[in-house]
């Protein structure tokens, strides 16, 4: 068969033709290779530093400020509170402030100065296994540099191991896995269900032609987009009901807190991912770009929020970009209350961050829809 090149190079421009008339395509195609290399590039890393800790010093002295020192100089810890108690260390670790205490017994600078062995107390929050693990193996050698130390200045006296490092990690004592990944899981799989569910409500409405139909009633903008939403409420609400009883008796992951109080932050974050779902829809011309924006804003939502890769180990930049998706306070949540224990108190600052997106992510939609209709 005899190929006509004539006709080939007609195709060819006419697709290019077309092409360069869908310019949000043109964008996406364009903006999704730098925006992978760039994520890729700087979230995926499991190489924390920085980590927030809280400090209960009971013994002012000379001996103890050396050891913050060596603490805050391995800089693999920022030591940002100072406790006055236990019950404040466990306030502060419990809220997600602090990832590690650091607790000095009263007794610790007359230990080192009569020879014996100084002990010190790590509480660690193990609801992060990957950073629990820095934790432990950066404080070890912290401690272990400054022991040697301690015993180079005592000149060749005989003396046993000045410090004794005592570790207790809190919420996921084995720092399993499982019990990380599975809530995370929930809140990932939720976000991608109903953003790809409302992304293509609107849109879908366009392309058969029912739009129009929806315009000429009596129905207000706001009006619709509530509509809109919350049939996928209820059935992103039975999901998570389904993920969280597949977690509890499959999985045996334990849920430390209210099951009740974890279904009512479902319900605020199912509002503000089906609300950028929906947003998405108003500004898609047709169900396969409302498709590739969908998947162009799940890979960041995936990558950011912590969920694969500490948010600790980002860079500064990326950890303020992982601040603008609502999947990375709701995971704080499901792991705040299944692993913690976190009650409303702990998480209210989740709850009203949560509701805003949702409530802007509302508006927005409803701003844009008017504008597209106009």
């Amino acid at each position: 068969m005899k190929l006509n090149l004539k006709r080939v190079l007609a195709v060819i421009k006419k697709e290019f033709s077309q092409i360069r008339r869908d310019k949000r395509t043109i964008a996406i195609i364009i903006m999704m290779p730098i925006m992978e290399l760039l994520l890729f590039g700087y979230a995926t890393s499991t190489s924390v530093e920085h980590i927030a800790a809280v400090v209960l010093n009971n013994d002012i002295s000379a001996e103890s400020n050396a050891l913050l020192d060596s603490f805050t100089n391995s800089q693999y810890f920022d030591i940002d509170y100072s406790a006055s108690s236990p019950d404040q260390v466990q306030e502060l670790i419990d809220r997600g402030d602090a990832k590690v205490g650091i607790i000095i017994p009263p007794e610790y600078s007359s230990d080192i100065r009569s020879g014996r062995t100084a002990q010190i107390q790590l509480v660690i929050d193990g609801s992060d296994p990957t950073t629990a693990q820095t934790i432990l193996s950066s404080a070890g050698a912290v401690v272990q540099s400054l022991s040697v130390e301690i015993v180079s200045q005592s000149m060749g006296a005989q003396m046993p191991q000045p410090l004794d490092l005592r570790s207790r990690v809190w919420y996921n004592p084995d720092m399993s896995s499982v019990y990380f990944n599975v809530p995370g899981l929930i809140g990932v799989i939720l976000q991608t269900v109903t953003l790809m569910l409302t992304s293509f409500s609107i849109v879908r409405e366009r392309e058969r032609g029912t739009l129009e139909q929806l315009i000429v009633t009596p129905i207000t903008k706001m009006e619709l987009m509530i509509g809109k939403i919350i049939p996928y409420i209820i059935l992103g609400f039975v999901d998570i009901v389904l993920a969280l009883g597949l977690s509890i008796f499959w999985f045996k992951v334990p849920v430390s807190g209210s099951i009740a109080l974890l279904l009512l932050f479902s319900v605020v974050f199912l509002f503000s991912a089906l609300g950028m779902g929906l947003l998405i829809s108003t500004v898609s011309k047709s169900q396969l770009q409302a498709m590739q924006l969908s998947m162009f804003m799940i890979m960041p939502n995936i990558l950011l929020s912590g969920y694969m890769f500490p948010r600790e180990a980002m860079s500064a930049p990326i950890y303020a970009i992982s601040n603008f998706f609502p999947l990375t306070f709701f995971l704080d949540v499901l792991r705040g209350i299944i692993l913690k224990g976190n009650g409303f108190g702990d998480l209210v600052f989740e709850f009203f961050v949560l509701l805003a997106f949702g409530a802007g992510f509302l508006l927005l939609s409803t701003l844009k829809f008017k504008k597209n209709i106009e």
